[in-house]
């Protein structure tokens, strides 16, 4: 009996945990929520990619667009910021192990396309 649940219907389960509350009356005005949380992560995301691409300027080859230390130093702070939100960090690195890796082959596309500036106007 696989069917999609009943979005307006009241909640069918309850969590254990007395200090658990409710957010949302039914499943649909959770997806209203989560909807609305998507176009502020999609505005930050397209925000964050524009300081990417900016990024691109600053760097002298390939190996500096993909700054595996620089990569590592982010999943360890989203993860601690998680851990510190209340977010689940296993959760938050996956995703931003994802979001690096198509920023940094965005960054590559971006930085290919890249005209070195002359040494008298690097200053």
């Amino acid at each position: 009996m696989n069917q999609e649940p009943d979005a307006y219907g009241g909640p069918l389960r309850r969590f254990t945990d007395p200090a658990y509350v409710p957010l949302a009356a039914s499943l649909q005005e959770v997806r209203e929520r989560i909807d609305a949380l998507d176009c502020q992560i999609v505005a930050l995301l397209a925000e964050r990619g524009r300081y990417v691409k900016d990024a691109a300027r600053f760097k002298r080859d390939s190996f500096q667009v993909s700054a595996p230390a620089r990569q590592q130093e982010v999943f360890d702070k989203v993860r601690a910021l998680a851990e510190a939100s209340g977010a689940y960090p296993e959760v938050v690195e996956a995703a931003y192990r994802a979001l690096v890796a198509g920023f940094i082959a965005r960054e590559q596309q971006d930085f290919a396309a890249m005209e070195d500036v002359p040494p008298e106007e690097s200053k």
